[in-house]
């Protein structure tokens, strides 16, 4: 006899959480698969389906079944009891179009991604202390990876999605497909990565370990606190040999008017998350005890200047958009991506802006 489901804040999930117990019945059996496309991931779209049971809405994902793809799921189920990650719901081992698939269903994020709700806010400025809340979120979920000794590798924007819309949404991190595990320093090598959030040392050719994440960690921190990237082509593009190089050199500035009223506590643990050397670089454990992080409700409620840059850059980045994914593209080489009938226009909006002047330097 199944064992019952567990829920947890109305959200249901296997009661052997972190294992990967793939069901072999027919997903069509338990789900109905719609044709709404609700992201996409490094590993392929993401769509919406539908219990039968209860009509309850989640995210399914569909892989070929091969060792990378189990790797994602088995590290995504791994970490899946963390509030801050997206809960997986269902595994099944199904044949789909004929070839042997994993099919996850996952929570359904309906709060979007975390630029867009910034972008789209219409409840006045947001604020550092705003910034802060949602850093220790994020913080959350990226330590209790690497307490797993999981390096998720891909921190970005686009995998910070929210529950529910509104203010009472939680915001979780998803898509594991770069996910790896590591026991020891320089322990990964393979160059996977979204251009903007890339730590020098993935760069190449050197190894590298989850301090990776740190890094990203500081950039997504530091575009929460002004609106545009520390690192980006001077052209347009997703990366550049002279972005490498400024990023390879750590060369970023806090420049006027984003930056003049944000604390100096919030430049500091940028600065500690974009060390150069990685044995130097805060860890997860550094940051999460920064009083930045820790005493984040005391942080100042200074207004940002991030909502507008964000709205002002929204509709020029499209090309930057396109040319990140062609970058992703490239570093899928050791996946099998399967396509989903009928789904054939998936939009996964670069929420990732500068400001238009820089486009002129």
């Amino acid at each position: 006899m199944e064992e019952p489901m567990v829920v947890d804040g109305g959200v249901p999930h296997p009661p052997h959480a972190g294992v990967m117990n793939a069901k072999t019945t027919p997903l069509l059996d338990d789900y109905i698969i719609s044709n709404t496309v609700l992201g996409l991931g490094i590993n392929g779209k993401v769509v919406e389906c539908f219990c039968k049971r209860d009509g309850h809405k989640y995210a399914l994902k569909v892989l070929l079944d091969n060792p990378k793809a189990r790797r994602e799921v088995e590290l995504h189920c791994r970490a899946s009891n963390c509030p801050n990650v997206v809960r997986i719901i269902d595994v099944y081992e199904n044949i789909y179009n004929g070839q042997k698939c994993l099919l996850v269903v996952m929570e359904c994020m309906e709060g979007g991604e975390l630029f867009q709700r910034i972008q789209d806010r219409a409840d006045g400025a947001f604020t550092e202390r705003e910034a802060a809340e949602i850093m220790r979120e994020i913080c959350s979920a990226v330590q209790h990876l690497h307490l797993l000794n999981v390096a998720h590798r891909d921190l970005k924007p686009e995998n910070l999605l929210y529950t529910v819309p509104g203010n009472a949404g939680v915001l979780k991190l998803t898509d594991f497909g770069f996910a790896k595990e590591t026991f020891s320093k320089d322990s990964l090598q393979t160059p996977c990565y979204t251009p903007y959030y890339v730590a020098p040392e993935v760069l190449g050719p050197e190894k590298y370990d989850k301090s990776c994440d740190i890094w990203s960690l500081g950039v997504i921190m530091y575009i929460l606190l002004c609106g545009f990237p520390p690192f980006y082509s001077n052209h347009g593009h997703a990366i550049s040999p002279g972005m490498k190089k400024r990023i390879r050199a750590g060369q970023f500035s806090f420049p006027n008017p984003e930056w003049q009223n944000v604390s100096q506590d919030a430049k500091d643990l940028i600065k500690g998350m974009l060390r150069l050397d990685p044995t130097e670089r805060y860890t997860i454990f550094d940051v999460m005890r920064n009083k930045w992080i820790v005493q984040y409700t005391e942080v100042p409620q200074t207004p940002l200047h991030t909502s507008r840059i964000l709205r002002e850059d929204c509709d020029q980045w499209q090309d930057v958009q396109d040319e990140m994914m062609r970058s992703l593209a490239t570093m899928r080489v050791d996946y099998d991506t399967l396509t989903i009938k009928a789904l054939d226009n998936a939009n996964n909006p670069l929420l990732s802006k500068r400001r238009k002047k820089a486009m002129d330097h």
